[in-house]
């Protein structure tokens, strides 16, 4: 696997002729980096894919890709759900993060689920993961959401400013990802909750894309699907490159929490990242009390699998690893 292994890795410039593609992502976590690393280790144009990589805000992220103004994104089944329950048709081809890794991050007097209630919980937009994922670790401890507690939807919701308005009192709990929950650990607040280890399966992070958009450009989509399979191949076994990636974009560069991310990346992403049934059913069960129609929706509807299959059955993503 020698030539393979160099073709994997080498600098290739833009291919004239590539299918120029925008990608876009919400939120610089290490949950969207399989983005940064593919980008960052010339797969996409290696496979003649133009990738022009967007960070946008959560909303306009679902919207430009309702739109067509970008093709591609790094979206959770929590974000593509509710519009294709309303007829948009979009569609997973990926699925990188099958589960939560946020930390609740609380003031230090609050010492239990129970301390939560009639507290301010800072959320980036309604409907985004640290919105979801809080309304869903609530439940699972016996609270309500709608009456429990107090959701700030904070203007420039970033992590840094969730954490900022943390310390200063502004808000009582909030989400975050690590390694960034540490700083505002190392201010003083605390860790409630590590929803990493909590036996919670949903659909995450995946490759998102419309059908009207896959179905007028089937070729360039196998490619897409097939230069992410090779990125995770350099992922596991370029640790160089990728810590790169996360640092370029995260602009981290202590190498500590370098290490962190990359360690955390290589537990998350599975090298067949197929996105999962059970997972959308989570999200579909979470939606149910708002959306009534997610009650009675088919996960495998929400998915397009056939491009991540044809390289599974073809062999080939086994034979990257031997």
């Amino acid at each position: 696997m020698a030539i393979l292994l160099v073709s994997l890795i080498v600098k290739i410039s833009t291919v004239d002729g590539a299918d120029k593609v925008k990608f876009a992502y919400a939120a610089p976590s290490v949950n969207v980096s399989m983005l940064w690393i593919t980008k960052e280790a010339k797969l996409f144009d290696k496979n003649g894919v133009d990738a022009e990589i967007l960070f946008l805000d959560p909303s306009l992220v679902q919207k430009a890709m309702i739109t067509g103004e970008i093709q591609l994104a790094m979206m959770t089944g929590g974000l593509m759900a509710p519009p294709k329950l309303a007829g948009i048709d979009l569609v997973m081809l990926a699925g990188f993060v099958n589960k939560y890794v946020f930390r609740l991050v609380v003031r230090p007097e609050i010492n239990s689920a129970n301390d939560l209630k009639g507290k301010r919980a800072g959320i980036s937009p309604i409907g985004s993961a640290a919105d979801r994922g809080l309304r869903l670790l609530l439940t699972k401890w016996g609270l309500n959401p709608e009456k429990d507690m107090v959701f700030f939807q904070m203007s420039g919701g970033g992590e840094p400013a969730r954490i900022a308005s943390l310390i200063a009192n502004s808000i009582d709990a909030t989400l975050i990802n690590p390694p960034s929950h540490k700083k505002a650990v190392e201010a003083g607040m605390k860790v409630l909750a590590n929803m990493e280890d909590m036996d919670i399966h949903l659909q995450h992070i995946g490759l998102v894309t419309s059908q009207r958009w896959q179905t007028r450009n089937v070729d360039a989509t196998r490619r897409i699907v097939k230069s992410f399979v090779e990125g995770i191949y350099v992922m596991r076994t370029n640790p160089k490159l990728a810590k790169m990636a996360l640092g370029k974009y995260m602009k981290i560069t202590n190498d500590g929490e370098l290490d962190e991310m990359y360690q955390l990346l290589r537990k998350l992403i599975a090298i067949k990242p197929y996105p999962t049934n059970e997972g959308f059913r989570a999200v579909l069960d979470e939606l149910s009390e708002k959306i009534p129609q997610a009650r009675t929706a088919n996960p495998k509807d929400f998915t397009d699998i056939r491009f991540l299959e044809e390289l599974d059955n073809s062999g080939y993503i086994d034979q990257l690893y031997r």
